[in-house]
Protein backbone atom coordinates (compact mmCIF):
# COMPACT_ATOMS: atom_id res chain seq x y z
CA UNK A 1 0.00 0.00 0.00
CA UNK A 2 1.55 3.22 -0.92
CA UNK A 3 0.84 5.36 2.23
CA UNK A 4 1.05 2.00 4.73
CA UNK A 5 2.47 4.29 7.46
CA UNK A 6 -0.86 6.23 7.46
CA UNK A 7 -3.06 3.15 7.35
CA UNK A 8 -0.61 1.99 10.36
CA UNK A 9 -1.46 4.77 12.08
CA UNK A 10 -5.03 5.32 12.17
CA UNK A 11 -5.51 1.69 12.37
CA UNK A 12 -3.35 1.68 15.68
CA UNK A 13 -5.19 5.35 16.90
CA UNK A 14 -8.36 3.57 15.86
CA UNK A 15 -7.51 0.67 18.94
CA UNK A 16 -8.27 -2.18 15.75
CA UNK A 17 -4.89 -3.52 16.09
CA UNK A 18 -1.82 -3.02 18.79
CA UNK A 19 1.59 -1.10 18.11
CA UNK A 20 3.31 -4.51 18.24
CA UNK A 21 1.15 -6.40 15.76
CA UNK A 22 1.44 -3.19 13.90
CA UNK A 23 5.64 -3.65 14.03
CA UNK A 24 5.14 -7.97 13.26
CA UNK A 25 3.24 -6.95 10.33
CA UNK A 26 5.31 -4.38 8.81
CA UNK A 27 8.50 -6.88 8.77
CA UNK A 28 6.00 -9.74 7.53
CA UNK A 29 5.37 -7.18 4.53
CA UNK A 30 8.94 -6.47 3.92
CA UNK A 31 9.72 -10.16 4.07
CA UNK A 32 7.10 -11.51 1.91
CA UNK A 33 5.93 -8.22 -0.13
CA UNK A 34 2.15 -6.81 -0.64
CA UNK A 35 0.67 -4.39 1.16
CA UNK A 36 0.42 -3.73 5.06
CA UNK A 37 -3.31 -4.58 5.22
CA UNK A 38 -2.38 -8.09 3.60
CA UNK A 39 -0.08 -8.72 5.88
CA UNK A 40 -1.99 -7.83 8.82
CA UNK A 41 -4.70 -10.09 7.74
CA UNK A 42 -2.13 -13.34 7.09
CA UNK A 43 -1.04 -12.93 10.10
CA UNK A 44 -4.94 -12.99 12.13
CA UNK A 45 -4.80 -9.48 13.66
CA UNK A 46 -7.67 -8.26 11.77
CA UNK A 47 -10.04 -9.49 8.93
CA UNK A 48 -10.09 -8.68 4.96
CA UNK A 49 -13.28 -7.17 5.72
CA UNK A 50 -12.55 -5.08 8.70
CA UNK A 51 -9.66 -3.31 7.07
CA UNK A 52 -11.82 -2.87 4.00
CA UNK A 53 -14.63 -1.24 5.70
CA UNK A 54 -12.52 0.89 7.97
CA UNK A 55 -10.71 2.29 4.79
CA UNK A 56 -13.68 2.74 3.05
CA UNK A 57 -15.58 4.88 6.05
CA UNK A 58 -12.10 6.76 6.41
CA UNK A 59 -11.78 7.82 2.51
CA UNK A 60 -15.38 7.52 2.28
CA UNK A 61 -14.78 5.08 -0.79
CA UNK A 62 -17.67 2.35 -1.78
CA UNK A 63 -16.69 -1.25 -1.03
CA UNK A 64 -17.45 -3.86 -3.52
CA UNK A 65 -17.98 -7.63 -2.92
CA UNK A 66 -15.65 -9.20 -5.61
CA UNK A 67 -16.71 -13.04 -4.78
CA UNK A 68 -20.90 -11.88 -6.45
CA UNK A 69 -19.78 -9.65 -9.30
CA UNK A 70 -19.49 -10.84 -12.94
CA UNK A 71 -17.20 -8.78 -14.64
CA UNK A 72 -17.97 -8.38 -18.65
CA UNK A 73 -15.17 -9.79 -20.92
CA UNK A 74 -14.99 -6.73 -22.80
CA UNK A 75 -14.00 -4.22 -19.39
CA UNK A 76 -11.39 -7.45 -18.52
CA UNK A 77 -9.65 -6.66 -21.78
CA UNK A 78 -9.64 -2.59 -21.08
CA UNK A 79 -6.55 -3.19 -18.43
CA UNK A 80 -3.79 -5.66 -18.60
CA UNK A 81 -3.34 -8.86 -16.05
CA UNK A 82 0.26 -7.08 -15.92
CA UNK A 83 -0.95 -3.80 -14.66
CA UNK A 84 -3.98 -5.62 -12.65
CA UNK A 85 -0.83 -8.14 -10.63
CA UNK A 86 1.43 -4.67 -10.30
CA UNK A 87 -1.07 -2.16 -8.50
CA UNK A 88 -3.28 -5.04 -6.90
CA UNK A 89 -6.39 -3.70 -9.01
CA UNK A 90 -8.71 -4.31 -11.57
CA UNK A 91 -11.15 -3.21 -13.50
CA UNK A 92 -15.22 -3.93 -12.11
CA UNK A 93 -17.74 -1.76 -14.76
CA UNK A 94 -18.02 1.14 -17.12
CA UNK A 95 -20.29 4.06 -17.08
CA UNK A 96 -20.03 6.62 -20.14
CA UNK A 97 -16.44 8.18 -19.20
CA UNK A 98 -15.64 6.64 -16.10
CA UNK A 99 -13.92 3.36 -15.72
CA UNK A 100 -14.87 1.84 -12.03
CA UNK A 101 -11.74 0.10 -10.48
CA UNK A 102 -11.52 -2.20 -7.34
CA UNK A 103 -8.50 -1.73 -5.65
CA UNK A 104 -6.73 -2.46 -2.44
CA UNK A 105 -5.39 0.97 -1.68
CA UNK A 106 -7.82 4.26 -3.09
CA UNK A 107 -4.95 6.35 -1.79
CA UNK A 108 -2.47 4.87 -4.71
CA UNK A 109 -2.42 7.56 -6.99
CA UNK A 110 0.57 6.71 -8.68
CA UNK A 111 -2.12 3.38 -10.15
CA UNK A 112 -4.76 5.96 -11.15
CA UNK A 113 -2.64 7.77 -13.09
CA UNK A 114 -1.38 4.64 -14.90
CA UNK A 115 -4.83 3.30 -15.35
CA UNK A 116 -5.55 6.75 -16.70
CA UNK A 117 -3.17 7.20 -18.88
CA UNK A 118 -3.45 3.42 -20.26
CA UNK A 119 -7.22 3.38 -20.71
CA UNK A 120 -8.33 7.14 -21.11
CA UNK A 121 -10.86 7.00 -18.86
CA UNK A 122 -11.60 8.95 -15.75
CA UNK A 123 -11.26 6.12 -12.82
CA UNK A 124 -13.37 5.84 -10.24
CA UNK A 125 -11.96 3.56 -7.04
CA UNK A 126 -13.87 1.02 -5.17
CA UNK A 127 -12.52 -1.11 -2.14
CA UNK A 128 -12.15 -4.73 -2.38
CA UNK A 129 -9.66 -6.69 -0.05
CA UNK A 130 -6.70 -7.83 -1.64
CA UNK A 131 -7.29 -11.48 -1.47
CA UNK A 132 -10.18 -11.00 -3.03
CA UNK A 133 -8.26 -8.75 -6.37
CA UNK A 134 -5.96 -11.82 -6.35
CA UNK A 135 -8.46 -14.50 -6.57
CA UNK A 136 -10.71 -12.29 -9.13
CA UNK A 137 -7.54 -11.82 -11.64
CA UNK A 138 -6.92 -15.57 -11.19
CA UNK A 139 -10.54 -16.02 -12.34
CA UNK A 140 -10.68 -13.57 -15.24
CA UNK A 141 -7.04 -13.60 -16.34
CA UNK A 142 -6.18 -17.42 -15.71
CA UNK A 143 -3.27 -16.30 -13.76
CA UNK A 144 -2.24 -17.42 -10.60
CA UNK A 145 0.70 -17.10 -7.86
CA UNK A 146 3.55 -19.46 -8.89
CA UNK A 147 3.14 -22.99 -7.22
CA UNK A 148 5.99 -22.83 -5.03
CA UNK A 149 3.98 -19.23 -3.66
CA UNK A 150 1.12 -21.57 -3.02
CA UNK A 151 2.71 -24.09 -1.44
CA UNK A 152 4.75 -22.03 0.92
CA UNK A 153 4.01 -22.72 4.36
CA UNK A 154 1.29 -25.78 3.33
CA UNK A 155 1.26 -29.67 4.14
CA UNK A 156 0.64 -31.29 1.10
CA UNK A 157 -2.14 -32.67 2.85
CA UNK A 158 -3.91 -29.46 3.73
CA UNK A 159 -4.27 -28.84 -0.22
CA UNK A 160 -7.19 -28.29 -1.39
CA UNK A 161 -8.31 -28.48 -5.19
CA UNK A 162 -11.54 -27.09 -6.58
CA UNK A 163 -12.69 -26.80 -10.30
CA UNK A 164 -11.42 -27.70 -13.11
CA UNK A 165 -7.43 -27.42 -14.14
CA UNK A 166 -6.07 -24.73 -15.91
CA UNK A 167 -4.19 -25.21 -18.80
CA UNK A 168 -0.56 -26.17 -18.63
CA UNK A 169 1.94 -24.93 -20.92
CA UNK A 170 2.80 -27.59 -23.14
CA UNK A 171 6.40 -26.88 -23.31
CA UNK A 172 6.61 -26.50 -19.59
CA UNK A 173 5.15 -30.23 -19.35
CA UNK A 174 7.49 -31.61 -22.02
CA UNK A 175 10.52 -29.99 -19.65
CA UNK A 176 8.31 -31.13 -16.54
CA UNK A 177 8.67 -34.61 -17.74
CA UNK A 178 12.07 -34.70 -18.63
CA UNK A 179 13.30 -33.96 -15.50
CA UNK A 180 15.94 -36.20 -14.33
CA UNK A 181 13.52 -36.96 -10.99
CA UNK A 182 10.89 -37.57 -13.01
CA UNK A 183 12.15 -39.97 -15.49
CA UNK A 184 14.30 -41.85 -12.73
CA UNK A 185 10.65 -42.25 -10.72
CA UNK A 186 8.71 -43.52 -13.68
CA UNK A 187 11.36 -46.32 -14.09
CA UNK A 188 11.40 -47.24 -11.28
CA UNK A 189 7.72 -47.92 -11.43
CA UNK A 190 8.26 -49.75 -14.26
CA UNK A 191 10.86 -51.92 -13.11
CA UNK A 192 9.38 -52.67 -9.90
CA UNK A 193 6.72 -53.77 -11.74
CA UNK A 194 8.35 -56.60 -13.26
CA UNK A 195 10.39 -57.25 -10.62
CA UNK A 196 7.48 -58.39 -8.34
CA UNK A 197 5.49 -59.86 -11.49
CA UNK A 198 2.95 -57.48 -11.61
CA UNK A 199 0.09 -57.85 -14.55
CA UNK A 200 -0.99 -53.79 -14.20
CA UNK A 201 0.27 -50.85 -12.81
CA UNK A 202 -2.33 -48.03 -11.48
CA UNK A 203 -1.29 -44.37 -11.55
CA UNK A 204 -4.51 -42.53 -9.91
CA UNK A 205 -4.80 -38.62 -8.92
CA UNK A 206 -6.85 -38.21 -6.27
CA UNK A 207 -8.25 -34.78 -4.67
CA UNK A 208 -5.50 -34.95 -2.17
CA UNK A 209 -3.34 -37.91 -2.86
CA UNK A 210 -1.42 -39.58 -6.08
CA UNK A 211 -1.34 -43.67 -5.43
CA UNK A 212 0.51 -45.88 -7.47
CA UNK A 213 -1.20 -49.50 -6.95
CA UNK A 214 0.16 -53.00 -8.76
CA UNK A 215 -1.60 -55.70 -9.31
CA UNK A 216 -0.07 -58.85 -8.26
CA UNK A 217 -1.52 -62.57 -8.62
CA UNK A 218 -5.06 -60.82 -9.42
CA UNK A 219 -4.80 -58.66 -6.66
CA UNK A 220 -3.83 -54.78 -6.01
CA UNK A 221 -1.64 -53.75 -3.46
CA UNK A 222 -0.40 -50.32 -3.35
CA UNK A 223 2.99 -49.37 -4.05
CA UNK A 224 3.59 -45.84 -3.63
CA UNK A 225 1.93 -42.25 -3.08
CA UNK A 226 4.59 -40.06 -4.83
CA UNK A 227 4.07 -35.85 -4.24
CA UNK A 228 1.12 -34.92 -5.94
CA UNK A 229 3.10 -32.36 -7.39
CA UNK A 230 4.31 -34.90 -9.91
CA UNK A 231 1.24 -35.74 -11.26
CA UNK A 232 1.38 -33.96 -14.75
CA UNK A 233 4.92 -34.29 -14.81
CA UNK A 234 4.24 -38.60 -14.91
CA UNK A 235 1.49 -38.78 -16.60
CA UNK A 236 3.42 -36.56 -19.61
CA UNK A 237 6.31 -38.76 -19.01
CA UNK A 238 4.41 -41.54 -19.99
CA UNK A 239 2.27 -40.28 -22.56
CA UNK A 240 5.73 -39.34 -24.11
CA UNK A 241 6.98 -42.75 -23.83
CA UNK A 242 3.40 -44.24 -25.11
CA UNK A 243 4.00 -42.18 -28.45
CA UNK A 244 0.78 -40.48 -27.49
CA UNK A 245 -0.89 -36.51 -27.42
CA UNK A 246 0.17 -34.70 -24.07
CA UNK A 247 -1.82 -31.93 -24.94
CA UNK A 248 -5.44 -34.20 -25.58
CA UNK A 249 -6.41 -34.05 -21.36
CA UNK A 250 -9.87 -34.64 -22.19
CA UNK A 251 -10.08 -37.91 -24.27
CA UNK A 252 -9.30 -41.53 -23.02
CA UNK A 253 -6.22 -42.34 -25.35
CA UNK A 254 -4.26 -46.06 -25.73
CA UNK A 255 -0.47 -46.67 -26.04
CA UNK A 256 2.21 -48.87 -26.01
CA UNK A 257 5.54 -48.70 -24.56
CA UNK A 258 8.11 -51.36 -25.47
CA UNK A 259 11.23 -52.22 -22.93
CA UNK A 260 14.24 -54.10 -23.75
CA UNK A 261 15.62 -55.49 -20.41
CA UNK A 262 19.12 -56.66 -21.64
CA UNK A 263 19.76 -60.63 -22.92
CA UNK A 264 17.40 -60.12 -25.66
CA UNK A 265 14.33 -59.96 -22.95
CA UNK A 266 11.96 -57.41 -23.90
CA UNK A 267 8.48 -56.29 -22.08
CA UNK A 268 5.48 -54.63 -23.51
CA UNK A 269 3.41 -52.46 -21.37
CA UNK A 270 -0.35 -51.12 -23.09
CA UNK A 271 -1.05 -47.99 -21.75
CA UNK A 272 -4.43 -46.64 -21.55
CA UNK A 273 -4.92 -42.89 -19.98
CA UNK A 274 -8.19 -42.12 -18.92
CA UNK A 275 -9.46 -38.78 -17.58
CA UNK A 276 -11.15 -38.61 -14.39
CA UNK A 277 -12.32 -35.34 -12.23
CA UNK A 278 -9.08 -35.20 -10.46
CA UNK A 279 -6.91 -35.90 -13.85
CA UNK A 280 -5.60 -38.69 -16.02
CA UNK A 281 -5.28 -42.27 -14.19
CA UNK A 282 -3.07 -44.21 -16.79
CA UNK A 283 -3.03 -47.65 -16.31
CA UNK A 284 -0.41 -50.08 -18.03
CA UNK A 285 -0.92 -53.39 -18.72
CA UNK A 286 2.50 -55.71 -18.65
CA UNK A 287 2.92 -58.08 -21.28
CA UNK A 288 5.89 -60.13 -20.84
CA UNK A 289 6.42 -62.90 -23.89
CA UNK A 290 8.84 -64.36 -21.78
CA UNK A 291 6.62 -65.40 -18.98
CA UNK A 292 4.04 -66.70 -21.21
CA UNK A 293 3.37 -69.89 -20.25
CA UNK A 294 2.04 -72.23 -23.23
CA UNK A 295 3.03 -75.38 -21.61
CA UNK A 296 -0.57 -77.56 -21.09
CA UNK A 297 0.73 -79.51 -18.03
CA UNK A 298 2.04 -76.75 -16.17
CA UNK A 299 -1.15 -74.58 -16.61
CA UNK A 300 -2.89 -76.35 -13.63
CA UNK A 301 -5.18 -78.57 -15.66
CA UNK A 302 -6.06 -82.06 -14.03
CA UNK A 303 -5.38 -84.83 -15.94
CA UNK A 304 -9.07 -85.88 -16.95
CA UNK A 305 -10.22 -81.75 -17.53
CA UNK A 306 -6.98 -81.81 -19.82
CA UNK A 307 -7.82 -85.33 -21.71
CA UNK A 308 -11.07 -83.82 -22.36
CA UNK A 309 -9.47 -80.36 -23.50
CA UNK A 310 -7.21 -82.18 -25.86
CA UNK A 311 -9.68 -84.45 -27.70
CA UNK A 312 -11.50 -80.99 -28.11
CA UNK A 313 -8.59 -79.12 -29.73
CA UNK A 314 -7.19 -82.33 -31.73
CA UNK A 315 -10.75 -82.43 -33.48
CA UNK A 316 -10.75 -81.71 -37.68
CA UNK A 317 -13.97 -79.01 -37.18
CA UNK A 318 -15.75 -77.69 -34.49
CA UNK A 319 -16.21 -75.22 -31.66
CA UNK A 320 -13.75 -74.92 -28.67
CA UNK A 321 -15.42 -71.69 -26.18
CA UNK A 322 -13.41 -70.80 -23.20
CA UNK A 323 -15.61 -68.81 -20.25
CA UNK A 324 -14.74 -66.40 -17.23
CA UNK A 325 -14.35 -62.92 -16.00
CA UNK A 326 -11.61 -60.95 -17.75
CA UNK A 327 -8.70 -61.55 -15.77
CA UNK A 328 -9.24 -65.15 -15.82
CA UNK A 329 -6.43 -66.35 -18.02
CA UNK A 330 -8.29 -67.46 -21.13
CA UNK A 331 -6.20 -65.77 -23.50
CA UNK A 332 -3.41 -67.90 -21.54
CA UNK A 333 -5.29 -70.79 -22.47
CA UNK A 334 -6.10 -70.26 -25.77
CA UNK A 335 -2.78 -69.33 -26.87
CA UNK A 336 -1.43 -72.29 -25.26
CA UNK A 337 -3.93 -74.32 -27.39
CA UNK A 338 -2.84 -72.28 -30.17
CA UNK A 339 0.38 -73.34 -29.87
CA UNK A 340 -0.29 -76.85 -29.78
CA UNK A 341 -1.91 -76.69 -33.04
CA UNK A 342 0.50 -74.23 -34.76
CA UNK A 343 2.01 -76.91 -36.99
CA UNK A 344 3.73 -76.08 -40.25
CA UNK A 345 0.63 -77.99 -42.65
CA UNK A 346 -1.97 -75.90 -40.40
CA UNK A 347 -3.04 -72.14 -41.29
CA UNK A 348 -3.88 -70.30 -37.81
CA UNK A 349 -5.78 -66.88 -38.11
CA UNK A 350 -7.06 -64.83 -34.92
CA UNK A 351 -8.78 -62.13 -34.70
CA UNK A 352 -7.73 -59.83 -31.39
CA UNK A 353 -8.80 -57.16 -29.60
CA UNK A 354 -6.50 -56.50 -28.54
CA UNK A 355 -3.42 -58.58 -30.22
CA UNK A 356 -1.57 -59.13 -26.32
CA UNK A 357 1.34 -61.70 -27.82
CA UNK A 358 2.95 -61.88 -31.13
CA UNK A 359 3.09 -65.28 -31.77
CA UNK A 360 5.14 -66.79 -34.95
CA UNK A 361 3.77 -69.04 -37.30
CA UNK A 362 0.06 -67.33 -36.73
CA UNK A 363 -1.70 -64.86 -38.80
CA UNK A 364 -2.87 -62.51 -36.22
CA UNK A 365 -5.40 -59.27 -36.94
CA UNK A 366 -6.24 -56.44 -34.77
CA UNK A 367 -9.74 -54.95 -34.48
CA UNK A 368 -10.44 -51.42 -35.40
CA UNK A 369 -14.38 -51.01 -34.22
CA UNK A 370 -13.68 -46.90 -35.59
CA UNK A 371 -13.12 -48.14 -39.49
CA UNK A 372 -15.76 -51.14 -39.15
CA UNK A 373 -13.16 -54.07 -38.80
CA UNK A 374 -14.75 -56.11 -35.41
CA UNK A 375 -14.66 -59.95 -34.91
CA UNK A 376 -17.77 -60.01 -37.26
CA UNK A 377 -16.09 -58.76 -40.35
CA UNK A 378 -12.43 -60.40 -39.76
CA UNK A 379 -13.79 -64.16 -39.28
CA UNK A 380 -15.93 -63.59 -43.10
CA UNK A 381 -12.29 -62.75 -44.35
CA UNK A 382 -10.75 -65.69 -42.63
CA UNK A 383 -12.96 -67.26 -44.83
CA UNK A 384 -11.73 -66.74 -47.72
CA UNK A 385 -7.98 -67.05 -46.19
CA UNK A 386 -8.23 -70.77 -47.06
CA UNK A 387 -7.80 -71.62 -42.96
CA UNK A 388 -7.52 -74.61 -40.78
CA UNK A 389 -7.72 -73.48 -37.55
CA UNK A 390 -9.54 -70.08 -36.88
CA UNK A 391 -9.83 -68.07 -32.63
CA UNK A 392 -12.14 -64.83 -32.44
CA UNK A 393 -10.94 -62.85 -29.58
CA UNK A 394 -14.84 -63.01 -28.00
CA UNK A 395 -18.29 -63.69 -29.10
CA UNK A 396 -20.34 -60.82 -28.37
CA UNK A 397 -23.60 -61.04 -30.73
CA UNK A 398 -25.51 -63.00 -32.93
CA UNK A 399 -23.80 -61.75 -35.70
CA UNK A 400 -20.41 -63.04 -34.55
CA UNK A 401 -21.55 -66.14 -32.68
CA UNK A 402 -23.55 -66.95 -36.29
CA UNK A 403 -20.10 -67.06 -38.45
CA UNK A 404 -18.02 -68.49 -36.48
CA UNK A 405 -20.72 -71.34 -35.70
CA UNK A 406 -21.51 -71.71 -39.26
CA UNK A 407 -16.99 -71.85 -39.81
CA UNK A 408 -17.30 -74.46 -37.36
CA UNK A 409 -19.56 -76.90 -39.26
CA UNK A 410 -18.01 -75.60 -42.38
CA UNK A 411 -14.41 -78.15 -42.03
CA UNK A 412 -12.97 -75.66 -39.48
CA UNK A 413 -11.59 -75.44 -35.78
CA UNK A 414 -12.90 -72.26 -34.01
CA UNK A 415 -11.69 -71.26 -30.36
CA UNK A 416 -13.00 -68.16 -29.04
CA UNK A 417 -14.48 -66.67 -25.71
CA UNK A 418 -17.61 -65.28 -24.02
CA UNK A 419 -18.32 -63.73 -20.75
CA UNK A 420 -20.45 -66.22 -18.56
CA UNK A 421 -20.33 -67.91 -15.09
CA UNK A 422 -19.97 -71.14 -15.63
CA UNK A 423 -19.67 -73.37 -18.54
CA UNK A 424 -23.31 -74.69 -18.99
CA UNK A 425 -24.10 -71.20 -18.85
CA UNK A 426 -22.11 -70.71 -22.01
CA UNK A 427 -24.99 -72.77 -24.12
CA UNK A 428 -27.81 -70.50 -22.71
CA UNK A 429 -26.17 -67.18 -23.42
CA UNK A 430 -25.50 -68.67 -27.47
CA UNK A 431 -29.20 -69.12 -27.44
CA UNK A 432 -30.11 -66.10 -25.76
CA UNK A 433 -27.93 -64.43 -28.48
CA UNK A 434 -30.44 -65.87 -30.94
CA UNK A 435 -28.29 -68.73 -32.57
CA UNK A 436 -30.31 -71.73 -33.43
CA UNK A 437 -30.26 -74.64 -30.71
CA UNK A 438 -29.80 -77.25 -34.11
CA UNK A 439 -26.58 -75.06 -34.50
CA UNK A 440 -25.05 -75.27 -31.24
CA UNK A 441 -25.72 -79.07 -30.60
CA UNK A 442 -23.75 -79.76 -33.95
CA UNK A 443 -20.83 -77.12 -33.48
CA UNK A 444 -19.86 -77.14 -30.19
CA UNK A 445 -17.56 -79.79 -29.16
CA UNK A 446 -16.11 -78.75 -25.74
CA UNK A 447 -16.85 -75.54 -23.42
CA UNK A 448 -14.24 -74.64 -20.38
CA UNK A 449 -14.54 -72.24 -17.35
CA UNK A 450 -12.12 -71.33 -15.50
CA UNK A 451 -10.44 -68.97 -12.92
CA UNK A 452 -7.00 -67.75 -11.11
CA UNK A 453 -6.40 -68.29 -7.55
CA UNK A 454 -3.46 -67.32 -5.44
CA UNK A 455 -1.03 -69.99 -4.60
CA UNK A 456 0.38 -70.17 -1.12
CA UNK A 457 3.98 -69.01 -0.97
CA UNK A 458 6.27 -72.10 -1.68
CA UNK A 459 9.20 -70.41 1.00
CA UNK A 460 6.48 -69.57 3.93
CA UNK A 461 3.66 -72.05 3.72
CA UNK A 462 2.68 -74.10 6.41
CA UNK A 463 0.22 -76.65 8.19
CA UNK A 464 -2.94 -75.22 8.89
CA UNK A 465 -5.73 -76.77 10.74
CA UNK A 466 -9.48 -75.55 10.01
CA UNK A 467 -12.85 -76.45 11.97
CA UNK A 468 -14.15 -79.27 9.55
CA UNK A 469 -17.65 -77.76 9.51
CA UNK A 470 -16.80 -74.76 7.68
CA UNK A 471 -14.89 -77.27 5.33
CA UNK A 472 -18.32 -79.50 5.05
CA UNK A 473 -20.18 -76.57 4.59
CA UNK A 474 -17.46 -75.26 1.62
CA UNK A 475 -18.15 -78.18 -0.14
CA UNK A 476 -15.53 -80.92 1.19
CA UNK A 477 -17.16 -84.42 1.73
CA UNK A 478 -15.87 -85.69 5.28
CA UNK A 479 -13.50 -88.25 2.94
CA UNK A 480 -11.65 -84.74 1.35
CA UNK A 481 -11.73 -83.61 4.85
CA UNK A 482 -9.87 -86.39 6.00
CA UNK A 483 -7.32 -86.31 3.34
CA UNK A 484 -7.24 -82.70 3.28
CA UNK A 485 -3.15 -81.19 3.71
CA UNK A 486 -4.11 -77.61 4.25
CA UNK A 487 -1.34 -74.89 3.91
CA UNK A 488 -1.26 -71.41 4.13
CA UNK A 489 1.68 -68.78 3.76
CA UNK A 490 2.39 -66.61 6.79
CA UNK A 491 4.29 -63.99 4.72
CA UNK A 492 7.97 -63.72 3.77
CA UNK A 493 9.99 -61.05 1.54
CA UNK A 494 9.49 -63.65 -1.67
CA UNK A 495 5.70 -63.02 -1.39
CA UNK A 496 5.91 -59.49 0.07
CA UNK A 497 4.08 -60.45 3.21
CA UNK A 498 1.12 -61.39 1.27
CA UNK A 499 1.46 -65.58 2.26
CA UNK A 500 0.67 -66.11 -1.82
CA UNK A 501 3.14 -65.90 -4.75
CA UNK A 502 1.99 -66.94 -8.26
CA UNK A 503 -1.29 -68.22 -9.35
CA UNK A 504 -3.16 -71.77 -10.30
CA UNK A 505 -5.85 -72.31 -13.11
CA UNK A 506 -9.24 -73.72 -11.56
CA UNK A 507 -10.85 -75.65 -14.92
CA UNK A 508 -14.58 -76.36 -15.27
CA UNK A 509 -14.26 -78.85 -18.77
CA UNK A 510 -17.80 -79.51 -20.15
CA UNK A 511 -17.43 -81.87 -22.56
CA UNK A 512 -20.57 -82.11 -25.01
CA UNK A 513 -21.95 -85.25 -24.95
CA UNK A 514 -24.74 -86.54 -27.14
CA UNK A 515 -27.05 -86.72 -24.29
CA UNK A 516 -26.43 -82.90 -23.07
CA UNK A 517 -26.99 -81.69 -26.77
CA UNK A 518 -30.26 -83.65 -26.72
CA UNK A 519 -31.22 -82.19 -23.40
CA UNK A 520 -30.41 -78.52 -25.09
CA UNK A 521 -32.69 -79.81 -28.48
CA UNK A 522 -35.71 -80.17 -25.67
CA UNK A 523 -35.17 -77.13 -23.98
CA UNK A 524 -33.56 -78.05 -20.15
CA UNK A 525 -32.96 -74.44 -18.38
CA UNK A 526 -28.94 -74.30 -17.49
CA UNK A 527 -29.36 -75.94 -14.13
CA UNK A 528 -30.69 -78.96 -15.64
CA UNK A 529 -27.85 -79.20 -17.67
CA UNK A 530 -25.38 -78.80 -14.99
CA UNK A 531 -26.86 -81.62 -12.73
CA UNK A 532 -26.71 -83.98 -15.98
CA UNK A 533 -22.79 -82.47 -16.47
CA UNK A 534 -21.59 -83.17 -13.06
CA UNK A 535 -23.45 -86.51 -13.31
CA UNK A 536 -21.57 -87.47 -15.90
CA UNK A 537 -18.16 -86.60 -14.40
CA UNK A 538 -17.25 -82.86 -14.67
CA UNK A 539 -15.90 -81.55 -11.87
CA UNK A 540 -17.04 -77.81 -11.35
CA UNK A 541 -14.72 -74.95 -10.44
CA UNK A 542 -15.49 -75.52 -6.67
CA UNK A 543 -14.68 -78.58 -6.93
CA UNK A 544 -11.45 -77.81 -8.81
CA UNK A 545 -10.50 -75.56 -6.21
CA UNK A 546 -11.06 -77.81 -3.17
CA UNK A 547 -8.83 -80.74 -4.87
CA UNK A 548 -6.08 -77.54 -5.16
CA UNK A 549 -6.79 -76.70 -1.49
CA UNK A 550 -6.74 -80.39 -0.55
CA UNK A 551 -2.84 -80.49 -2.35
CA UNK A 552 -1.92 -77.41 0.25
CA UNK A 553 -1.61 -75.64 -3.62
CA UNK A 554 -4.16 -72.75 -2.24
CA UNK A 555 -6.71 -71.50 0.44
CA UNK A 556 -10.15 -71.75 1.10
CA UNK A 557 -10.04 -68.00 1.22
CA UNK A 558 -9.03 -67.75 -2.33
CA UNK A 559 -11.20 -70.32 -3.72
CA UNK A 560 -14.04 -68.91 -1.99
CA UNK A 561 -13.03 -65.55 -3.78
CA UNK A 562 -12.91 -66.82 -7.56
CA UNK A 563 -15.88 -69.56 -6.72
CA UNK A 564 -19.51 -69.40 -6.50
CA UNK A 565 -20.86 -72.59 -4.53
CA UNK A 566 -22.30 -75.44 -6.32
Amino acid sequence: MANTNRLGELLVREKLISLSQLRTAQEEQQKGGGNLGFALAKLGYISDDEITNFLSQQYRVPTIDLTDYEIEPDIVKLVSKEQCEKHRVIPVSRTGNSLIVAMADPTNLHAIDDLKFLTSYNIEPVIASETAIVATIEKYYNVGPSYDEVMAGFDEQEIDFSGEEEDMNLLEMEKASEDAPVVRLVNMILLNAIKKGASDIHIEPYEKKLRVRLRVDGVLLEEMTPPLKLKNAIVSRLKIMSQLDIAERRLPQDGRIKLKLGKGREMDFRVSVLPTIWGEKIVMRLLDKGNLQVDMAKLGFDPGPLKDFMWAIGQPWGMVLVTGPTGSGKTTTLYSALSELNKPGTNVSTAEDPVEYNLMGINQVQMHDEIGLNFAMALRAFLRQDPDVLMVGEIRDFETGEIAVKAALTGHLVLSTLHTNDAPATISRLLNMGVEPFLITASVNLVLAQRLARRCCADCKQPFQMDPQVLMEMGFTAENVARAKLMKGVGCRTCNGTGYKGRVALYEVMRFTDALKEMVLQGSSTAELKAAAIKGGMLTLRMSGIAKVMDGMTTTEEVLRVTMAD
